[in-house]
């Protein structure tokens, strides 16, 4: 994809990781596998489902740490010198209360302000509070992402209505209902699994880094994995950590690679390139297949599976 869409994707990917504490961007350990009972998790104790069947999470405006509201103030103020009419919105672990002072990024959404600015923004943001938070990223769409019925603009109407706190700007979240726990939603979230299986595939072979195509394919394949567990369980989660537990329960097979997965995903382990041509051979394909049969793929990814 390119344009605005491959930003929405790139956005999804990052804002529906749980955080995770004590570990930094980049900082990976070399000894060995990592079990999943290692990794140290922040995660959202709201997230599930409602009596009447929609998602509910723990976001909340009262329940943003004080410790963050220079972040916040600061943020706003240079989106809004930035793009009058852009939007801002908070997600993540500073959204729902669990975040911990320099263990956590500050995760903030804008509408309406271009990506490239919106990343310069965020490298600045991060230098300033290194003290406060491990960085804060900033992740950029458009309003016309949220508009039309495919999957993945039903899937950002869902994240931005269950995930994000409105901080500034047109609010988008107006009259946007509650959204089932379903494979709809599911389908909106990671129903791109195939395709980014395909260019990670292109990525190592065109001698791409391993180690941070590793991460990536880990993160997004657990966050299908989330999806998975969802449905099957009828529920709802985007905890990778949760997930992989869950699914390696249901597919006691799939335990060690799961098991793999978590430890890329959450920068305990680098892997080399045959550990990550390993896994997209033989994981990735799996689940990716079982993500097809039980919640479906978006158009352009059925063609690309079968």
């Amino acid at each position: 994809m390119s344009g605005p869409q491959s930003v929405i994707s790139r956005a999804m990917i990052v804002l529906l990781i749980s955080d995770v504490a004590g570990v930094r961007r980049g900082d990976f350990l070399s000894c060995g596998w990592p079990k999943l009972s290692q990794a140290v998790v922040v995660r959202d104790p709201g997230e599930g489902v409602a009596a009447d069947g929609t998602i509910t999470t723990g976001v909340a405006r009262s329940r943003v740490p004080q410790a963050f509201e220079p972040v916040m103030s600061a943020a706003v103020e240079a989106i809004r010198e930035a793009g009058r009419d852009a939007s801002a919105y908070l997600y993540g672990s500073v959204a729902t209360g669990q975040a911990r002072r320099a263990q956590s990024d500050v995760d903030l959404l804008t509408v309406g302000l271009g990506p490239e600015l919106a990343a310069e923004l965020g490298g600045e943001l991060s230098s300033q509070f290194s003290g406060l938070c491990r960085g804060v990223e900033i992740a950029a769409a458009m309003p016309g992402d949220l508009a039309g019925g495919s999957d993945e603009a039903y899937g950002f109407r869902v994240f931005l209505r269950h995930y994000c706190i409105h901080l500034a700007g047109p609010d988008y979240v107006h009259g946007l209902p509650r959204f089932p726990a379903d494979a709809r939603a599911a389908r909106g979230f990671n129903g791109d699994i195939a395709q980014h299986a395909a260019r990670w595939r292109d990525a190592l072979a065109a001698g791409d880094e391993p180690g941070r195509l590793g991460r990536q394919l880990a993160r997004k394949t657990l966050l299908a994995v989330a999806g998975l567990v969802s449905i099957h369980d009828a529920t709802w989660t985007t905890d990778r950590a949760l997930a992989a537990h869950r699914w390696a329960e249901i597919e006691p097979e799939l335990g060690p690679a799961l098991d793999a997965l978590l430890g890329w995903s959450d920068g305990l382990v680098r892997p080399g390139h045959q550990a990550v041509r390993h896994m997209l051979d033989i994981t990735t394909p799996r689940i990716t297949a079982a993500f097809a049969r039980t919640i479906g793929l978006w158009p352009g990814d059925v063609h690309r599976w079968h």
